[in-house]
């Protein structure tokens, strides 16, 4: 019975017309927000039909504002969790200090759009519109991703992981103390802009960008040279294979990506400072939410993001000073009964790599001498 409810679920929502029905559906959810805007600035309605739905949109509040940035952060969300899934699902590199280049992306589109505190701060370099800062902010994480990349990516297991949480640490006290470049306690004030219908939809293209280009990676050599690394590193370089560049190349790709959208979470917020965009809690998030939806996966950041917001919003809501020891005991249960998470019920071949597995990858056994010997 239960493996029949599973591939019912399955082939409706893993079905193309399902997925597009989806996406037809988000695109047009804008669409009743500016409808009900238009409704309120009507003076008199030029038939029934548009009395009665004028009058369904206003009172129902089918769509608002907090609607349209509650679905800007699911999306936000789903962009990290996948980055972040590329270097630690796919190659097998957990990253303990990816939210380094959320912060990177958002300082870099802030000082690029004349944010900047420093009077000696190039005049070319500032007074940037949204679009190219934002690409900028996306350069600057992937810049600093190869400088970093190329030597913590040399390390395996936990060494790694405690770089790359170190980095985020250091980096957050050096721009922290730098005034010049991040404001001091006054922080970096960016142009105020009340559009979310544009975040909206912005969040929601890089969204499937992102999803989209993982999705082919998966299916590309490259891809499968990472899920290489990830089983046996030291095998894949027997065959010729150079890891290193390939694990920078994943690790470039997700930072600059993440820095993007970091850009963007930073004019969407008109206000940052490094305590903000530098935090570890931020690379929880992207780990407890991949790990949900099924660590090497495609669709499981997507539905793993999804899930965790909902939930929070939930327990925030009713249990405002317990929600972070649910999140604890979430993230628990998680690596301890669904180690390879909501994907891994839907997968047969359980492709998805778990926790455990990279854990043990790091804790390899030198091996064992023989009798001869």
């Amino acid at each position: 019975m239960v493996s029949k409810l599973i591939a019912a679920v399955q082939s409706v929502i893993f079905n193309r017309r399902f997925l597009i029905a989806v996406i037809l559906f988000l695109l047009l959810i804008p669409g009743l927000f500016y409808a009900a805007e238009g409704c309120k600035n009507l003076d008199s309605f030029a038939s029934p039909l548009q009395e009665s739905t004028c009058t369904y949109l206003i009172e129902e509040k089918f769509v608002t504002g907090t609607v349209l940035l509650s679905f800007t952060q699911v999306f936000i969300l789903i962009i990290l969790a996948s980055n972040w899934n590329l270097t630690g699902g796919f190659s097998g590199y957990i990253d303990f200090g990816h939210a380094v280049f959320f912060g990177l992306g958002a300082f870099g589109t802030a000082l690029l759009m004349g944010a900047s505190r420093w009077e000696a701060w190039p005049v070319m370099l500032s007074d940037w519109s949204f679009w190219p800062a934002m690409v900028g902010g996306g350069v600057v994480a992937a810049v600093f991703a190869v400088m970093i990349g190329s030597a913590t990516l040399r390390l395996k297991g936990p060494y790694f992981s405690i770089a790359m949480l170190g980095t985020l640490v250091a980096m957050r006290e050096f721009v922290r103390v730098n005034s010049n470049i991040s404001g001091g306690g006054l922080g970096l004030s960016l142009p105020i802009i009340l559009n979310r219908p544009l975040f909206y939809y912005l969040s929601f293209v890089m969204m499937l960008l992102v999803v989209s280009l993982i999705r082919w990676l998966r299916t590309t050599q490259f891809g499968a040279t990472l899920i290489a690394i990830r089983e046996d590193e030291v095998g894949a370089e027997t065959r010729g294979i150079n890891t290193t560049l390939h694990k920078i190349t994943a690790f470039v790709i997700a930072a600059s990506f993440t820095g993007m959208v970091g850009g963007m979470w930073a004019y969407q917020n008109t206000y940052i400072d490094a305590t903000i965009v530098f935090q570890q809690n931020r690379t929880i998030d992207m780990v407890m939410m991949t790990m949900l939806g099924g660590l090497g996966t495609v669709a499981g950041p997507v539905i793993g993001s999804a899930v965790i917001y909902w939930l929070r919003d939930v327990v925030w809501s009713n249990f405002l000073l317990y929600h972070q020891i649910f999140e604890g005991l979430l993230l628990i249960v998680i690596v301890l009964f669904v180690p390879n998470g909501i994907m891994g019920i839907f997968d047969k071949e359980k492709s998805g790599t778990s926790l455990f597995g990279v854990i043990r990858g790091w804790r390899q056994k030198s091996p064992q001498r023989s009798p001869s010997e």
